[in-house]
């Protein structure tokens, strides 16, 4: 059998951790991320050499046990350093870590041959289905364990805690369970792929990981591009004035951080905490400032002696829209925590995260139809778009530029988007002109080859213009004809630093190497 008793070095080791995690606020860079995806798979691998070992070790390999403890050695390294890198998650870290504790429990099993009655399965209306802990038995031996994932769980029952469980809020899981369901899969589809960008930054604030979920899957269910009708935008549709109050908003190239992920999760945490100061930590409040207006909350709050926001003097002050989004983000959080009580499996996705670089000019559209589902129902184009948000869906992306995906995703561009016929499939379609299906009156054939000749000689002497459509940005035209965004701003008279154009303005395309109108 393998040496367990390092596990009791490992436990108490990760409480130890857990305990000293530090807590800053600072900005994380991709850098960090890409480091912490490293530690994820130095682990991964590390547990696999683990398992092996077990293997080999019931097959009297004499040379299992070192390769046993090696493993659990590189386990150790890891969650030591994953306590110094900003962004590693010491929850993920510990799934692996618990994952092994259930296999001491099953080797510890009964050694006399005998089987173990099937495990009564647990019933998924009992009070608390989605926070249990480590199975009683591996606990019992090593107290620490049990310490140890009460840690992990016990984050749910903060949120549960924080939050009041009322008619209201049940009124709108019904409504997320019925006709919303469909929404609430794709939001927990969505940020499953968005993860790993957005939840660091509220688990440094330590705020619910839930809470993050709810705002997002009732603001935009998740989609990075997402605009209202007020000019809220991105994930977390932050107003123009508020997201730049907190860091987001025009980067210079004429992106609006507003719709990168990351950077709007961050400012959702410097938010969300300047109001819970000011309102004394309560959830609900500071979901009311956050829809209906920080202003008003305030004034309401004082008003009311600190009242909560289910008091009726409280509650009537707000808009019909804020009486609504209040449960309904914490109904979101609250499945989110909760799935098993309701019923709810959400859908499996592979979100770990890769890039691939493009070996030819595409835009996310023409890689939507090359990779094609790859297993999902909906294919992969909100994904792409979700990941690179500065790109809009068909903007011509040049080769060499880097992407960010997932494997999947990776695999499937080497295996159907660089060549063949699929690739040939989706490059025509993309590119197709619905003007040429048309026959012009009096002509029933194409045109000749002098007209031809005389039309791209004309094509090549006059620059061609583009109307603005909604959403494009400077840089996103830019990148779509192939120009410098200084050079398409300096020849169309638009002002720096933000480069303000409109839907319906007509820009001149002097200077762009793609003059072609897709």
């Amino acid at each position: 059998m393998p040496d367990f008793t390092r596990f009791r070095v490992i436990v108490p080791l990760v409480v130890l951790v857990l305990a000293v995690v530090p807590r800053t606020a600072d900005a994380q860079s991709r850098r960090d991320l890409a480091a912490a995806e490293t530690l994820n798979q130095r682990m991964q691998a590390a547990e696999t050499r683990y398992r092996e070992a077990v293997v080999r070790i019931g097959n009297a390999d004499p040379e299992a046990q070192a390769q046993s403890d090696a493993a659990l050695e590189d386990m150790e390294d890891v969650i030591t350093a994953c306590a110094r890198q900003r962004g590693c998650s010491l929850a993920t870290m510990l799934t692996s870590y618990k994952r092994l504790l259930k296999a001491q429990a099953d080797a510890e099993g009964p050694v006399d041959g005998t089987e173990l009655a099937d495990p009564v399965p647990a019933d998924p209306m009992a009070a608390e289905p989605d926070h249990s802990v480590i199975a009683q038995g591996a606990a019992a031996d090593v107290p620490e364990a049990a310490r140890a994932a009460a840690l992990l769980a016990d984050e749910g029952h903060d949120f549960d805690r924080m939050v009041q469980y009322n008619p209201a809020v049940q009124e709108a899981i019904r409504r997320w369970l019925t006709d919303m369901r469909s929404a609430l899969m794709t939001s927990h589809e969505n940020y499953q792929h968005m993860r790993h960008l957005m939840w660091p930054h509220y688990q440094r604030a330590e705020l619910p990981e839930a809470l993050l979920f709810g705002i997002m899957a009732k603001e935009s269910n998740g989609r990075v591009h997402s605009t209202s009708r007020a000019g809220a935008a991105g994930p977390m549709q932050f107003m123009y004035a508020t997201g730049k109050r907190f860091g987001l908003g025009e980067d210079g190239t004429g992106f609006d951080t507003r719709y990168d992920a990351f950077a709007a999760a961050e400012a959702s945490v410097a938010y969300l905490n300047e109001r819970l100061r000011e309102l004394d930590g309560s959830i609900e409040m500071s979901l009311a400032a956050y829809n209906g207006g920080e202003g008003r909350a305030r004034r309401i709050h004082r008003a009311s002696g600190g009242k909560d926001f289910w008091d009726e003097s409280v509650y009537r002050q707000f808009p019909p829209e804020t009486r609504d989004y209040v449960p309904m983000v914490i109904a979101a959080a609250w499945l989110y925590l909760h799935p098993k009580q309701y019923g709810l499996e959400f859908p499996e996705v592979d979100p770990r995260p890769a890039a691939i670089t493009l070996e030819q000019p595409s835009s996310i559209y023409q890689l939507t139809i090359c990779l094609g589902n790859g297993g999902t129902r909906d294919g992969f184009m909100r994904v792409l778009r979700n990941l690179n948000p500065r790109y809009d869906a068909d903007d011509v992306i040049a080769a060499g530029t880097p992407l960010d995906a997932t494997r999947r995703i990776a695999g499937l561009y080497h295996r159907w988007c660089t060549r063949g016929p699929r690739a040939e499939l989706a490059r025509t379609l993309v590119n197709s002109d619905p003007g040429a299906a048309v026959v012009r009156a009096g002509s029933t054939a194409p045109a000749t080859a002098a007209k031809a000749t005389a039309t791209a000689a004309t094509a090549a002497t006059a620059p061609r213009q583009h109307r603005v459509r909604r959403g494009e940005t400077l840089s996103s035209i830019a990148r779509r004809f192939q120009c410098s965004a200084g050079d398409l701003a300096e020849n169309n008279a638009i002002e720096p630093p933000r480069y303000p154009i409109r839907q319906g303005q007509v820009l001149s395309l002097k200077g762009c190497e793609n003059q072609s109108t897709p």
